[in-house]
């Protein structure tokens, strides 16, 4: 039989396990040749593995593989003991559609020219191909379950399918109530409340969006092992996301006189006002606007400020727990062996620093991201028949604290997610994008962070400051903003509305950002109409806290974020 008859037949066999009709897919003639890069060392390609990648909704890395002393997340630490962790992973722009195009596209905000949630990349900036359809034109399988692409015009409507997904992704049932008010009050009432613990057993249909993802994340493992099929399966979990609704047991876990304010939960003296996010999208939830707080600064009382910061830890090992039950049925099922995992997330959200709540902003709490790779036989040792790596683990009573078997460091980017999975699969890796890229269609502005896995091989400090300034790997993100005041549309601006972009650059020892005019008809940034400007030098000031771009020489930094752009 022919390779490409093979692969045909296996893609039929896997539309019959799945319940789906011959013909709801098809793989092109080139998804048998799958060109490879090959290597014989323990840090080379995993050629032939399949691929978990988990992404979070708005999760901070408030975890313990992270250092957090307060958070239960036995099962996501576990994993980390198994793997790779990298401490200053940013994504490129602090919302969930821009940065999750971004991500799946390998390009950044600028060339998929998303800032916003209304255009399709493929209309509306270049027909670039993503991760998940490299690796269906790889022969894989690729499925999708829960927020992987952002829903509605971003995605085409149909979460980029059927150009990135072998079958359509599926969307648990329960999603669409979300919104609805099914928090119960103190009077007994429902609201559709911020802070939203909840009895599933009370909720529609008895259960909630996550655990229904889950569910059907391990009904494909299991279709997939029995049809011994290679895949590509892309879990999107919605929670810590708002509103911060879970089951109501795990706030538990979190005493409210556990809970402390933000380290920093004022409004920085020398923040300019275009940085600052005013927090719009909780205003519009019940229980905020009962609180009847001024725009657009604030602040909330501080008894409310604990029970946001209290539900969205609990909100974390909610989602902690449907992580165990999906990594666990890799063990079940005998496919921990063979399955890279990948655990990341679409950005952070800000829990009161700066006097500021979500996401929406350049600052590292909105674009500092958990990023974990496990691959079997690099990370950890080859496991045996039978042996499990990933137990479940109970987060109301697994206390025992797990430490990451391998830590990084090195500041990376989600950009860069497309060329290392890549690598790590032993497929050939994208090339690097030209200086314009609009009409390539294989392309990444990530390069493969695989070189950084071996962190023995990693040196603290520098000898020469310039040279160091020079070769310093460098994360950038960016935030669009319609004014220089903080308006009812300052954090969800529509492109045509965009009069300011905030251009961030972030190192191991400072975060630099611009705010610029810029002119949404054309996508142009004009740095000779500098609006503000920040910086913030990590090591003294790691809270960002203390903005000193007014009173520093930084022709340097500024020099850098220039080429940058120009290249």
């Amino acid at each position: 039989m022919a390779a490409g008859t093979r692969c045909c037949a296996a893609a039929w066999l896997s539309l019959c396990l799945l319940g789906l009709p011959h013909g709801a897919f098809a793989l092109g003639p080139g998804a048998a040749a799958a060109p490879r890069l090959r290597s014989g060392g323990a840090a080379g390609p995993r050629d032939g593995m399949n691929v978990l990648l988990i992404v979070v909704d708005d999760l901070r890395p408030v975890l313990g593989c992270y250092g957090d002393k307060l958070v239960k997340s036995p099962n996501i630490d576990q994993l980390a003991s198994q793997s790779i962790v990298f401490s200053n992973a940013f994504a490129q722009q602090a919302v969930c559609a821009p940065s999750r195009v971004s991500f799946l596209t390998g390009r950044r905000p600028d060339t998929t020219r998303l800032y916003d949630f209304y255009s399709y990349w493929r209309v509306h900036a270049g027909n670039y191909s993503t991760m998940p359809q490299y690796f269906k034109e790889n022969g894989y399988v690729t499925l999708s379950v829960g927020k992987v692409f952002h829903p509605g015009v971003s995605s085409n409507y149909s979460d980029d399918y059927p150009y990135s997904w072998s079958i359509p992704p599926f969307h648990p049932s329960t999603e669409k109530y979300e919104n609805d008010k099914t928090c119960r009050g103190k009077d007994g009432k429902l609201y559709a409340n911020l802070v939203c613990p909840v009895d599933v057993s009370e909720m529609p249909s008895g259960t909630l969006p996550d655990i229904q993802s889950t569910e059907e994340a391990i009904r494909l493992l299991n279709v997939m092992k029995a049809n011994k099929q290679k895949f590509f399966l892309a879990v999107g979990y919605h929670k810590p996301h708002i509103p911060l609704r879970y089951p109501q047991e795990f706030l538990k876990l979190y005493p409210l006189e556990n809970i402390t304010l933000a380290p920093d939960p004022w409004v920085p003296e020398k923040l300019p006002s275009v940085a600052y996010n005013p927090w719009t999208d909780i205003r519009q939830r019940d229980d905020v606007k009962a609180l009847n707080v001024s725009f657009p600064y604030g602040p909330l009382p501080n008894d409310f400020q604990r029970q946001i910061r209290q539900s969205y830890y609990a909100a974390v090992s909610y989602l902690d727990m449907q992580v165990g039950l999906l990594l666990n049925t890799l063990d079940d099922l005998g496919l921990s062996n063979s399955t890279i995992v990948v655990f990341t997330a679409d950005h952070g959200w800000s829990l009161g620093e700066h006097g500021e709540w979500a996401k929406y902003s350049n600052f590292d709490v909105a674009t500092r991201v958990p990023l974990i790779f496990y691959i079997p036989g690099m990370t950890t040792s080859s496991v045996s028949q039978g042996e499990r790596v990933f137990p479940y683990l109970d987060p109301f009573s697994h206390t025992l604290r797990l430490v990451p078997q391998g830590r990084s460091k090195k500041v990376v980017e989600l950009v860069s997610l497309f060329a290392t999975l890549a690598e790590l699969a032993g497929l050939q890796v994208p090339p690097v994008c030209p200086e314009t890229s609009f009409h390539v269609a294989l392309c990444t502005e990530g390069t493969s962070i695989v070189r950084y896995f071996n962190t023995s091989e990693e040196k603290d400090g520098c000898d020469d400051t310039y040279r160091c300034l020079d070769e310093e790997r460098v994360a950038f993100s960016q935030y669009p903003r319609p004014a220089d005041t903080p308006q009812w549309n300052s954090d969800k601006p529509k492109l045509k509305d965009i009069r300011i972009m905030g251009y961030s650059m972030r190192t191991i020892g400072y975060r630099y950002t611009l705010w610029v005019q810029f002119n949404p008809n054309n996508f142009s940034a004009n740095f000779e109409d500098v609006h503000a400007g920040e910086l913030y030098m990590v090591e003294t000031d790691p809270n960002q806290d203390n903005n000193i771009y007014n009173n520093t020489l930084h022709g340097v930094f500024f020099k850098k974020i220039l080429g940058f752009l120009k290249h």
